[in-house]
């Protein structure tokens, strides 16, 4: 499933980046030789009959390219050196450049407008217990309150709340916020976040202010056992209600589960309610390896009340008009964050482990299309925004990069000489591999330490 939706992910991400340039390049009459998707040598090739173009896949399937007819790459018939490339005019070789990924962007945007039409699940941004001490509970907010609004932009749900705040963190901004109490009243607080600092989006910033989702209880009461498990073994049963652990009370199941987790191996004294009467049980938890270290685990579910849980599901949808603003208001402020998160990179003020390689990507793209259609689709419109942002960073080999030495042939009236353009090419090469060498780095680390 992971590499499946890894593949189609690439695909359609690269394919439409590439059509961007083509289409344009076919616009302005530039003669395209090839339009590969991937890399190496090819092992498929299409040629139509009413067109000189190549359509082929390749072997490494990490990226595509459109090849077109180019005197710096090749002699050039006379009768087509008016389509070769070199010979358009600045302003069109600047179309055709920046077309590859403002398709992304475009793709992006019509992804967004086809998920709030059909509809986003989401869930309730609902407060659980707010830490003492936290900037949440300076600011007065409680639990059970529902976030309205932040800064005046609707928060639907956990997820707007997270993009609304981190952007306001990068900004150093106040936060403004709209909230509903559990009785339905309407108040405005404001949330300092001058205590949190661009390092501190290395981990759950939502934590760090003391916003914590609400979580319904979910009582110690068992509802399944795996056959041949531990809780089995030991005597649990189906429906037994957990009293207490070693003496300790068991108010929810989380807090069994923390007893059992940290207790591999080792007899535990449970104390159990069934049917109407009280009695002792031994239970000594299975071992398993997890992230490096040993945890018990026993073998059961609790009983949940899936109706408290659904309760807080919500569903984020638009009519048709104004799907298509919230897709271009989404579209525009993801591009943004993920600016200046890569500025503040390179200030040094975020850490580099906020890059992410194939690895990753392939991990998230696995996952989503598990969750479901909806949650894959999303994906694919933020891997296309990063997409279409990283290729427009003014480093040669990319696209940004070849904006900026058209941008200078265009204030000085002549190309960038021979010298310069190879130098840049060098420093690009340089930039590009150290920093798929963190990415890798980090999707090493963050699939084998963490």
């Amino acid at each position: 499933m992971t590499l499946l939706a890894f593949i189609i992910a690439i695909a359609v991400l690269v394919t439409f980046h590439e059509l961007g340039h083509y289409w344009v390049a076919r616009l302005f009459n530039v003669k395209v030789l090839r339009f590969s998707l991937g890399f190496g040598k090819p092992f498929y090739i299409k040629r139509f009959a009413d067109g000189g173009t190549e359509w082929a896949i390749a072997a490494i399937p990490l990226g595509g390219y459109v090849k077109m007819l180019d005197e710096r790459e090749g002699d050039v018939a006379e009768h087509e050196l008016a389509r070769a490339f070199n010979r358009q005019p600045v302003l069109h070789r600047m179309a055709i450049v920046v077309a590859g990924p403002l398709a992304n962007l475009l793709l992006a945007v019509l992804l967004y407008w086809g998920l709030f039409i059909y509809g986003v699940p989401g869930i309730r941004p609902v407060l659980g217990v707010i830490p003492v001490s936290s900037p949440a509970a300076a600011a007065q907010l409680h639990a059970g309150d529902n976030i309205v609004a932040i800064n005046g932009q609707p928060t639907p749900s956990w997820q707007e709340v997270r993009w609304g705040l981190l952007d306001l963190i990068l900004q150093q901004r106040t936060a403004s916020i709209e909230l509903r109490s559990a009785v339905g009243e309407t108040h405005f607080r404001v949330l300092d976040m001058s205590v949190l600092q661009p390092s501190d989006l290395d981990g759950d910033f939502l934590d760090k202010l003391g916003l914590r989702p609400y979580r319904p209880p979910v009582l110690p009461v068992i509802d399944k056992l795996v056959e041949g498990g531990a809780a089995q073994r030991g005597g649990l049963q189906e429906q037994d209600r957990i009293l207490a652990v070693n003496g300790q009370s068991i108010p929810e199941w989380e807090v069994f589960v923390e007893s059992v987790r940290a207790n591999p191996g080792k007899p535990l004294s449970l104390e159990v309610e069934r049917g109407g009467a009280t009695r002792m049980l031994s239970v000594t938890p299975d071992t398993l390896a997890e992230s490096g270290r040993e945890i018990g685990r026993i073998g059961a579910a609790p009983k949940i009340d899936r109706a408290q849980f659904e309760a807080l599901l919500t569903e984020v949808r638009y009519p048709l008009d104004t799907a298509l603003t919230e897709a271009l208001r989404k579209t525009w402020e993801t591009s943004v964050v993920s600016l200046k998160m890569m500025w503040m990179m390179v200030q040094g003020e975020v850490s580099l482990k906020n890059l992410s390689g194939p690895i990753t990507i392939a991990d998230y793209a696995g996952q989503s299309a598990q969750v479901g259609l909806g949650a894959y689709l999303a994906f694919l419109a933020l891997i296309s925004i990063s997409l279409g942002v990283l290729n427009l960073l003014p480093v040669p080999l990319l696209d940004g990069g070849h904006l900026l030495y058209y941008a200078v042939e265009l204030i000085k009236g002549s190309p960038v000489s021979e010298r310069f353009w190879e130098a840049g090419q060098r420093i690009g090469i340089a930039l590009l591999v150290t920093m798929m060498a963190f990415a890798l780095y980090n999707d090493i680390s963050r699939l084998f330490l963490d």
